[in-house]
Protein backbone atom coordinates (compact mmCIF):
# COMPACT_ATOMS: atom_id res chain seq x y z
CA UNK A 1 0.00 0.00 0.00
CA UNK A 2 1.00 3.16 -0.58
CA UNK A 3 2.09 5.79 1.84
CA UNK A 4 -0.15 8.82 1.53
CA UNK A 5 1.17 11.94 0.78
CA UNK A 6 1.17 14.45 3.60
CA UNK A 7 -0.46 17.74 3.10
CA UNK A 8 1.85 20.49 2.69
CA UNK A 9 2.65 23.05 5.04
CA UNK A 10 0.93 26.24 5.28
CA UNK A 11 2.47 29.57 6.74
CA UNK A 12 1.69 32.03 8.93
CA UNK A 13 1.68 36.18 8.45
CA UNK A 14 0.64 38.55 10.93
CA UNK A 15 0.64 41.71 11.15
CA UNK A 16 -0.25 44.93 13.45
CA UNK A 17 -2.12 48.13 12.92
CA UNK A 18 -3.23 51.22 14.52
CA UNK A 19 -1.70 53.02 17.59
CA UNK A 20 0.62 50.94 19.28
CA UNK A 21 0.65 49.50 23.05
CA UNK A 22 2.74 48.88 25.77
CA UNK A 23 1.74 45.19 25.02
CA UNK A 24 1.08 44.45 21.48
CA UNK A 25 4.16 42.71 20.89
CA UNK A 26 3.43 40.22 23.60
CA UNK A 27 0.55 39.15 21.39
CA UNK A 28 2.88 38.91 18.41
CA UNK A 29 4.90 36.98 20.81
CA UNK A 30 1.80 34.60 21.29
CA UNK A 31 1.49 34.24 17.72
CA UNK A 32 4.50 33.35 16.83
CA UNK A 33 5.57 30.97 19.93
CA UNK A 34 2.24 29.02 19.39
CA UNK A 35 2.81 29.23 15.64
CA UNK A 36 5.96 27.73 16.38
CA UNK A 37 4.34 24.71 18.34
CA UNK A 38 2.50 23.17 15.67
CA UNK A 39 5.64 22.63 13.20
CA UNK A 40 3.87 19.79 11.96
CA UNK A 41 1.35 22.29 9.96
CA UNK A 42 2.85 25.08 9.79
CA UNK A 43 6.00 26.32 8.33
CA UNK A 44 6.94 29.77 8.80
CA UNK A 45 5.76 32.77 10.48
CA UNK A 46 6.29 35.60 8.56
CA UNK A 47 5.25 39.11 9.74
CA UNK A 48 4.48 41.97 7.78
CA UNK A 49 6.19 45.41 8.05
CA UNK A 50 3.98 48.25 8.49
CA UNK A 51 0.86 46.08 8.58
CA UNK A 52 -1.12 45.39 5.12
CA UNK A 53 -0.01 48.49 3.82
CA UNK A 54 3.57 47.38 3.76
CA UNK A 55 2.62 43.76 2.81
CA UNK A 56 0.94 45.01 -0.69
CA UNK A 57 5.02 46.85 -1.14
CA UNK A 58 6.54 43.09 -0.52
CA UNK A 59 7.63 43.94 2.59
CA UNK A 60 8.33 41.22 5.26
CA UNK A 61 10.68 39.55 7.15
CA UNK A 62 10.37 35.79 8.36
CA UNK A 63 10.20 36.10 11.96
CA UNK A 64 10.19 32.28 12.83
CA UNK A 65 13.55 32.10 11.12
CA UNK A 66 14.84 34.97 12.70
CA UNK A 67 13.94 35.21 16.41
CA UNK A 68 15.75 32.94 18.87
CA UNK A 69 13.95 31.84 22.22
CA UNK A 70 16.11 34.81 24.28
CA UNK A 71 14.59 37.26 21.71
CA UNK A 72 11.16 36.37 21.83
CA UNK A 73 10.88 36.75 25.69
CA UNK A 74 12.32 40.25 25.00
CA UNK A 75 9.70 40.94 22.76
CA UNK A 76 7.09 39.78 24.63
CA UNK A 77 7.96 42.61 27.22
CA UNK A 78 8.76 45.44 24.31
CA UNK A 79 6.50 47.90 23.94
CA UNK A 80 5.30 49.93 20.63
CA UNK A 81 4.86 47.58 17.38
CA UNK A 82 8.13 45.83 16.39
CA UNK A 83 6.69 44.86 12.98
CA UNK A 84 5.75 48.45 12.81
CA UNK A 85 2.53 50.03 11.88
CA UNK A 86 -0.20 51.36 9.99
CA UNK A 87 -3.37 53.51 9.50
CA UNK A 88 -4.50 51.69 6.17
CA UNK A 89 -8.33 51.61 5.29
CA UNK A 90 -9.05 48.42 2.63
CA UNK A 91 -11.14 49.21 -0.16
CA UNK A 92 -15.29 48.92 0.73
CA UNK A 93 -15.84 47.29 -2.68
CA UNK A 94 -14.98 43.98 -2.41
CA UNK A 95 -14.76 44.05 -6.55
CA UNK A 96 -11.83 46.29 -6.28
CA UNK A 97 -8.71 45.30 -7.98
CA UNK A 98 -6.75 45.10 -4.70
CA UNK A 99 -8.10 42.00 -3.41
CA UNK A 100 -6.76 39.79 -6.07
CA UNK A 101 -3.51 41.34 -5.95
CA UNK A 102 -3.02 40.86 -2.21
CA UNK A 103 -4.66 37.06 -2.34
CA UNK A 104 -1.84 36.34 -4.96
CA UNK A 105 0.87 37.91 -2.75
CA UNK A 106 -0.94 35.58 0.17
CA UNK A 107 -0.73 32.52 -2.33
CA UNK A 108 2.56 33.03 -3.21
CA UNK A 109 3.90 32.97 0.27
CA UNK A 110 2.07 29.62 0.52
CA UNK A 111 0.21 31.48 3.61
CA UNK A 112 -2.59 29.41 5.04
CA UNK A 113 -3.29 31.67 8.49
CA UNK A 114 -3.97 35.09 8.23
CA UNK A 115 -3.57 36.92 11.90
CA UNK A 116 -4.10 40.96 12.21
CA UNK A 117 -3.44 42.14 15.23
CA UNK A 118 -5.02 46.00 16.09
CA UNK A 119 -8.36 47.86 17.15
CA UNK A 120 -11.74 48.91 15.35
CA UNK A 121 -10.68 49.57 12.24
CA UNK A 122 -7.80 46.29 11.90
CA UNK A 123 -11.18 44.20 12.45
CA UNK A 124 -12.23 45.76 9.73
CA UNK A 125 -9.55 44.74 7.73
CA UNK A 126 -10.20 41.03 8.79
CA UNK A 127 -13.88 41.46 8.54
CA UNK A 128 -13.14 42.55 4.46
CA UNK A 129 -10.32 39.91 3.84
CA UNK A 130 -12.11 37.40 5.03
CA UNK A 131 -15.49 38.00 3.50
CA UNK A 132 -13.79 38.23 0.18
CA UNK A 133 -11.49 34.79 0.62
CA UNK A 134 -15.52 33.61 1.19
CA UNK A 135 -16.35 35.00 -2.43
CA UNK A 136 -12.73 33.09 -4.27
CA UNK A 137 -13.28 30.30 -2.49
CA UNK A 138 -10.14 30.65 -0.43
CA UNK A 139 -8.98 28.47 2.24
CA UNK A 140 -6.93 31.15 4.13
CA UNK A 141 -8.40 31.25 7.70
CA UNK A 142 -8.34 34.91 8.62
CA UNK A 143 -8.26 35.99 12.66
CA UNK A 144 -8.45 39.55 14.43
CA UNK A 145 -6.35 39.52 17.64
CA UNK A 146 -7.80 42.31 19.46
CA UNK A 147 -5.54 45.65 20.90
CA UNK A 148 -6.34 49.01 21.96
CA UNK A 149 -5.80 51.22 24.96
CA UNK A 150 -9.02 52.53 24.22
CA UNK A 151 -11.42 49.63 25.02
CA UNK A 152 -13.84 50.16 22.79
CA UNK A 153 -14.22 46.99 21.05
CA UNK A 154 -17.58 45.13 21.26
CA UNK A 155 -18.18 41.40 22.63
CA UNK A 156 -15.25 41.49 24.58
CA UNK A 157 -14.88 42.25 28.37
CA UNK A 158 -12.04 44.18 27.94
CA UNK A 159 -8.80 44.60 25.41
CA UNK A 160 -4.94 43.64 25.34
CA UNK A 161 -3.37 46.88 25.95
CA UNK A 162 -5.88 48.98 28.65
CA UNK A 163 -4.46 47.10 31.53
CA UNK A 164 -1.00 48.89 31.26
CA UNK A 165 -2.90 51.70 30.04
CA UNK A 166 -4.77 52.37 32.87
CA UNK A 167 -2.12 51.32 35.24
CA UNK A 168 0.18 54.47 33.11
CA UNK A 169 -2.92 56.71 33.90
CA UNK A 170 -3.39 55.50 37.77
CA UNK A 171 -0.22 55.87 38.60
CA UNK A 172 1.03 59.53 37.06
CA UNK A 173 -2.01 61.11 38.09
CA UNK A 174 -1.44 59.80 41.61
CA UNK A 175 2.30 61.42 40.93
CA UNK A 176 0.33 64.69 39.78
CA UNK A 177 -1.62 64.76 42.43
CA UNK A 178 0.70 64.16 44.88
CA UNK A 179 3.18 67.15 42.95
CA UNK A 180 -0.28 69.42 43.20
CA UNK A 181 -0.79 69.04 46.84
CA UNK A 182 2.59 70.91 48.41
CA UNK A 183 1.69 74.12 47.94
CA UNK A 184 -1.17 76.11 49.92
CA UNK A 185 -2.28 78.34 47.36
CA UNK A 186 -5.38 77.82 45.39
CA UNK A 187 -4.41 75.93 42.09
CA UNK A 188 -5.85 73.43 39.41
CA UNK A 189 -4.35 70.96 37.41
CA UNK A 190 -5.97 69.67 33.85
CA UNK A 191 -4.75 66.35 33.15
CA UNK A 192 -5.72 65.51 29.54
CA UNK A 193 -6.38 62.28 28.46
CA UNK A 194 -6.71 59.78 25.38
CA UNK A 195 -10.59 58.83 24.22
CA UNK A 196 -12.27 60.21 21.40
CA UNK A 197 -15.83 58.85 21.84
CA UNK A 198 -15.21 56.48 24.99
CA UNK A 199 -13.78 57.32 28.41
CA UNK A 200 -12.44 54.06 29.43
CA UNK A 201 -9.11 55.59 30.25
CA UNK A 202 -10.11 59.17 31.57
CA UNK A 203 -11.88 56.52 34.20
CA UNK A 204 -8.75 54.75 35.14
CA UNK A 205 -7.52 58.03 36.84
CA UNK A 206 -9.78 57.44 39.48
CA UNK A 207 -7.47 54.29 40.34
CA UNK A 208 -5.06 57.12 41.64
CA UNK A 209 -7.10 57.99 44.79
CA UNK A 210 -5.76 56.71 48.08
CA UNK A 211 -9.17 57.59 49.77
CA UNK A 212 -12.61 58.86 49.49
CA UNK A 213 -12.25 62.25 48.63
CA UNK A 214 -8.51 62.08 46.95
CA UNK A 215 -7.60 64.00 43.88
CA UNK A 216 -8.98 63.55 41.34
CA UNK A 217 -12.03 65.65 42.27
CA UNK A 218 -13.49 66.10 39.33
CA UNK A 219 -13.11 63.27 35.88
CA UNK A 220 -15.29 63.72 32.79
CA UNK A 221 -15.53 61.30 30.34
CA UNK A 222 -17.13 62.24 26.25
CA UNK A 223 -20.57 59.62 27.24
CA UNK A 224 -21.54 62.43 29.45
CA UNK A 225 -22.72 66.34 27.98
CA UNK A 226 -19.73 68.64 29.13
CA UNK A 227 -21.04 72.41 29.53
CA UNK A 228 -18.67 74.92 30.41
CA UNK A 229 -20.77 77.02 32.70
CA UNK A 230 -21.87 73.99 34.62
CA UNK A 231 -17.45 72.93 34.78
CA UNK A 232 -16.72 76.27 36.29
CA UNK A 233 -19.35 75.67 39.10
CA UNK A 234 -17.89 72.47 39.91
CA UNK A 235 -14.19 73.80 40.07
CA UNK A 236 -15.35 76.61 42.31
CA UNK A 237 -17.28 74.16 44.44
CA UNK A 238 -13.71 71.81 44.62
CA UNK A 239 -11.55 75.06 44.95
CA UNK A 240 -13.89 76.07 48.04
CA UNK A 241 -13.24 72.30 49.41
CA UNK A 242 -9.78 72.25 49.15
CA UNK A 243 -6.74 74.55 47.87
CA UNK A 244 -5.13 71.86 45.15
CA UNK A 245 -7.86 70.64 42.78
CA UNK A 246 -6.96 68.09 39.90
CA UNK A 247 -9.29 67.30 37.45
CA UNK A 248 -9.53 64.40 34.41
CA UNK A 249 -10.55 64.88 31.11
CA UNK A 250 -11.13 63.11 27.98
CA UNK A 251 -9.59 64.72 24.73
CA UNK A 252 -13.12 63.93 23.14
CA UNK A 253 -15.55 65.31 25.94
CA UNK A 254 -18.06 67.21 23.63
CA UNK A 255 -20.92 69.49 24.30
CA UNK A 256 -25.06 68.74 24.56
CA UNK A 257 -24.32 69.66 20.50
CA UNK A 258 -22.04 67.24 19.88
CA UNK A 259 -18.95 70.19 19.26
CA UNK A 260 -15.96 68.94 20.89
CA UNK A 261 -14.75 71.05 23.38
CA UNK A 262 -11.28 71.19 21.83
CA UNK A 263 -12.78 73.11 18.82
CA UNK A 264 -13.63 75.60 20.73
CA UNK A 265 -10.44 76.72 20.03
CA UNK A 266 -9.23 75.79 16.40
CA UNK A 267 -11.19 73.21 14.28
CA UNK A 268 -9.88 69.56 14.54
CA UNK A 269 -8.02 67.84 11.82
CA UNK A 270 -8.94 64.45 10.30
CA UNK A 271 -7.37 60.79 9.79
CA UNK A 272 -6.94 58.97 7.06
CA UNK A 273 -10.21 57.00 8.31
CA UNK A 274 -12.26 60.44 8.94
CA UNK A 275 -11.60 60.31 12.29
CA UNK A 276 -11.11 64.02 13.95
CA UNK A 277 -7.37 64.25 15.95
CA UNK A 278 -8.35 65.48 18.89
CA UNK A 279 -5.98 67.50 21.69
CA UNK A 280 -6.20 70.96 23.38
CA UNK A 281 -9.00 70.11 25.41
CA UNK A 282 -6.77 70.77 28.29
CA UNK A 283 -5.49 74.25 26.87
CA UNK A 284 -8.95 75.11 26.26
CA UNK A 285 -9.97 74.71 29.81
CA UNK A 286 -6.93 76.01 31.45
CA UNK A 287 -7.13 79.48 30.03
CA UNK A 288 -10.92 79.29 30.95
CA UNK A 289 -10.45 78.49 34.12
CA UNK A 290 -7.66 81.05 34.73
CA UNK A 291 -9.66 83.48 33.30
CA UNK A 292 -12.66 82.79 35.20
CA UNK A 293 -11.34 82.80 38.18
CA UNK A 294 -7.88 84.18 38.07
CA UNK A 295 -6.17 81.30 39.84
CA UNK A 296 -3.12 79.28 39.22
CA UNK A 297 -3.91 77.17 36.12
CA UNK A 298 -1.67 74.39 34.51
CA UNK A 299 -2.77 71.40 31.82
CA UNK A 300 -1.22 68.50 31.72
CA UNK A 301 -1.42 66.29 28.17
CA UNK A 302 -0.17 62.79 29.02
CA UNK A 303 -0.46 61.72 25.15
CA UNK A 304 1.46 58.93 23.53
CA UNK A 305 2.68 58.21 27.00
CA UNK A 306 -0.48 56.57 27.77
CA UNK A 307 0.42 53.44 25.48
CA UNK A 308 4.08 52.72 24.77
CA UNK A 309 5.30 52.96 28.61
CA UNK A 310 6.29 49.43 29.16
CA UNK A 311 8.15 50.23 32.26
CA UNK A 312 4.54 50.05 34.20
CA UNK A 313 3.16 47.79 31.76
CA UNK A 314 0.77 44.88 33.82
CA UNK A 315 1.76 41.62 34.08
CA UNK A 316 -1.70 40.83 33.91
CA UNK A 317 -2.00 42.34 30.97
CA UNK A 318 1.05 41.15 29.25
CA UNK A 319 0.24 37.21 29.92
CA UNK A 320 -3.52 38.20 28.68
CA UNK A 321 -2.16 39.64 25.32
CA UNK A 322 0.44 36.84 24.81
CA UNK A 323 -2.42 34.18 25.56
CA UNK A 324 -4.89 36.36 22.84
CA UNK A 325 -2.26 35.46 20.24
CA UNK A 326 -2.53 31.71 20.89
CA UNK A 327 -5.71 31.61 21.21
CA UNK A 328 -5.72 33.09 17.80
CA UNK A 329 -3.41 30.35 16.65
CA UNK A 330 -5.45 27.64 17.93
CA UNK A 331 -8.58 28.82 16.48
CA UNK A 332 -7.26 29.19 12.83
CA UNK A 333 -5.92 25.59 13.52
CA UNK A 334 -9.42 24.42 14.39
CA UNK A 335 -10.85 25.99 10.87
CA UNK A 336 -12.59 29.13 12.16
CA UNK A 337 -12.17 32.56 10.32
CA UNK A 338 -13.39 36.04 10.36
CA UNK A 339 -13.24 35.56 14.10
CA UNK A 340 -11.72 38.11 16.86
CA UNK A 341 -10.30 36.78 19.97
CA UNK A 342 -12.51 37.82 22.67
CA UNK A 343 -12.06 37.47 26.54
CA UNK A 344 -14.53 36.57 28.97
CA UNK A 345 -14.51 36.92 32.36
CA UNK A 346 -15.76 33.70 34.39
CA UNK A 347 -18.02 33.96 37.42
CA UNK A 348 -15.82 32.98 40.18
CA UNK A 349 -14.44 34.37 43.36
CA UNK A 350 -11.65 35.83 42.24
CA UNK A 351 -10.48 37.15 38.64
CA UNK A 352 -10.60 34.55 35.88
CA UNK A 353 -10.32 35.18 32.13
CA UNK A 354 -10.38 32.60 29.38
CA UNK A 355 -10.58 33.56 25.44
CA UNK A 356 -13.70 32.76 23.18
CA UNK A 357 -14.19 33.76 19.02
CA UNK A 358 -16.36 36.33 17.99
CA UNK A 359 -17.81 37.07 14.90
CA UNK A 360 -15.45 39.66 13.61
CA UNK A 361 -18.11 41.49 11.19
CA UNK A 362 -20.13 42.11 14.32
CA UNK A 363 -17.30 44.00 15.94
CA UNK A 364 -15.73 45.98 13.62
CA UNK A 365 -16.92 50.14 13.15
CA UNK A 366 -18.64 49.58 16.35
CA UNK A 367 -17.76 51.11 19.57
CA UNK A 368 -18.06 49.78 23.18
CA UNK A 369 -18.65 53.53 25.30
CA UNK A 370 -18.40 53.46 29.06
CA UNK A 371 -21.75 52.19 30.97
CA UNK A 372 -23.85 55.59 31.51
CA UNK A 373 -24.66 54.09 34.67
CA UNK A 374 -21.50 53.92 36.04
CA UNK A 375 -21.06 57.51 36.02
CA UNK A 376 -22.16 59.37 38.88
CA UNK A 377 -22.15 63.09 40.53
CA UNK A 378 -23.82 64.77 37.28
CA UNK A 379 -21.19 63.37 34.92
CA UNK A 380 -18.36 64.32 37.56
CA UNK A 381 -17.30 60.87 39.03
CA UNK A 382 -16.56 57.11 38.29
CA UNK A 383 -19.14 54.79 40.53
CA UNK A 384 -17.52 51.77 42.66
CA UNK A 385 -18.58 49.55 39.70
CA UNK A 386 -15.57 50.56 37.59
CA UNK A 387 -13.12 49.77 39.90
CA UNK A 388 -14.30 46.43 40.45
CA UNK A 389 -13.95 46.04 36.97
CA UNK A 390 -10.75 47.55 36.66
CA UNK A 391 -8.32 46.70 39.66
CA UNK A 392 -7.69 43.15 38.54
CA UNK A 393 -6.62 43.99 35.40
CA UNK A 394 -3.76 46.36 36.54
CA UNK A 395 -2.60 43.73 38.95
CA UNK A 396 1.69 42.36 38.84
CA UNK A 397 4.77 44.29 37.60
CA UNK A 398 6.82 42.04 34.91
CA UNK A 399 10.51 40.70 35.64
CA UNK A 400 12.34 42.14 32.66
CA UNK A 401 15.80 42.45 31.52
CA UNK A 402 17.85 46.17 32.83
CA UNK A 403 20.98 46.82 31.32
CA UNK A 404 22.81 50.16 32.52
CA UNK A 405 19.69 51.15 34.77
CA UNK A 406 17.47 50.82 31.73
CA UNK A 407 14.92 47.92 29.86
CA UNK A 408 16.27 46.32 27.49
CA UNK A 409 13.98 46.13 24.28
CA UNK A 410 13.89 44.28 21.01
CA UNK A 411 14.18 46.71 18.26
CA UNK A 412 14.03 45.29 14.43
CA UNK A 413 17.14 45.23 12.67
Amino acid sequence: MKEQKKEMKKNIVVGQSGGPTAVINASLYGVIAEGMKHGDEIGHVYGMLNGIEGFMQDRYMDLSGELGAEELEILKQTPAAYLGSCRYKLPEDLSSNFYPMIFEKLERLEIGYFFYIGGNDSMDTVSKLSRYAETIGSAIRFIGVPKTIDNDLIHTDHTPGYGSAAKYVAATVREIAMDASVYQQKAVTIVELMGRHAGWLTAASVLARKEAGDNPLLVYLPEADFDLEQFAVDVKQALDRQPNVVVCVSEGISDKDGKFICEYDNAAQTDSFGHKMLTGSGKVLEAFIRNRYGVKVRSVELNVSQRCSGMVASLTDIEEAAAAGAAGVQAALAGMTGKMIAFCRKEADGYELECRTEDVNEICNREKKFPAEWIIKNGTDIGPEFWDYARPLIQGEAKRKMKDGLPVYLYRR
